[in-house]
């Protein structure tokens, strides 16, 4: 099991700055309608492993399908660097594209989970 490290992130532009503390041992994506149009690379942090440090009046919403989850985008340069809801456990839960994280080691997308969210 990878080892958990806490990794810093941002968007594009740098407004939007947070930590996020993982192992990048649950990466995935998803193919529903939004996901599959960004190709994101996703990996849940808790809530407690999750710190915006800056750019959160830089932050835009966008709720679409159930309207669960805060989709939260950088209004200047656009960028998804995460999203938060709840997960199974009515815990609340950050996903966090991991390609807006610093130092994170090359990816294999075929050794990610693929997550049907098209049937949701």
């Amino acid at each position: 099991m990878p080892e958990r490290q806490t990794y810093q992130g941002q968007c594009h532009c740098g407004a939007v700055r947070f930590t996020a503390t993982t192992d990048l041992g649950a990466m995935g994506d998803c193919n529903c309608s939004r996901c599959r149009r960004l190709g994101s690379i996703m990996q849940p942090v808790a809530e407690a492993d999750f710190s915006l440090v800056s750019g959160a009046d830089d932050l835009v919403f966008y709720h679409f399908n159930t309207h669960k989850i805060d989709h939260q985008f950088c209004r200047v340069c656009g960028i998804q660097a995460f999203s938060s809801g709840l997960d199974d456990k009515g815990q609340k839960t950050f996903m966090v594209s991991v390609l807006c994280l610093e130092n994170v080691p090359p990816i294999d997308r075929n050794s990610i989970t693929h997550w049907d969210g098209a049937s949701w």
